[in-house]
């Protein structure tokens, strides 16, 4: 067995895991996520961890994926996750409008993103973006969303990247 599918995790307190009707959900203060009970794959909660074990050597590999899927998921209905991007270039704004987030790009017109359901977005000063949800995979793909409006570039580092990004600057022609 894979050695990420071996290791147990950990429910913390106000989180449930329930297993059936092929489905898998777990509930927690952050919200509620769902996947398909896969297939081969046996999911045990006793005392407060879940243990997994695949029916056969043919499932081992997706039984580690799995168990690092259901991780994220108790990591997210409990703590939740957070992706922080900064906009970088002169006149480069964000804004709140609403829910709705409001950017500034260079462009002759403004970027109004609309948040997806499960997904929140701030903008604590007018240079940085937080996006925040208990679906990590969500959280990612809605800050790529925003970063892929103007990605960094690489001769003066200009555009929306990700805070712990680090740009690598090309040297301009050379007369």
């Amino acid at each position: 067995m894979s050695r990420v599918a071996k290791k147990p995790i950990a429910l913390p307190k106000g989180t449930e895991l329930n297993n059936a009707n092929g489905t898998v959900t777990v509930k927690g203060p952050k919200g509620t996520l769902t996947i398909a009970q896969p297939e081969g794959v046996n999911i045990a909660v006793e005392n407060g961890t879940v243990s997994l074990s695949p029916s056969s050597l043919d499932h081992d590999a997706i039984t580690g994926t799995i168990r690092a899927i259901l991780a994220n998921m108790v990591k997210g209905v409990s703590d939740g996750f957070e992706r922080k991007l900064e906009l970088v270039g002169v006149g480069y704004r964000a804004a709140m409008s609403g829910k709705d987030l409001n950017l500034s790009l260079g462009f002759s017109h403004p970027i109004l993103f609309k948040a997806p359901e499960g997904i929140t977005l701030a903008a604590p000063t007018q240079t940085e973006i937080l996006v925040q949800g208990a679906d990590k995979q969500r959280v990612g793909e809605v800050a790529a969303k925003i970063r892929g409006f103007r990605p960094p570039e690489p001769y003066k580092g200009k555009g929306v990247k990700y805070s712990d990004e680090t740009i690598i600057r090309k040297e301009a022609k050379k007369a």
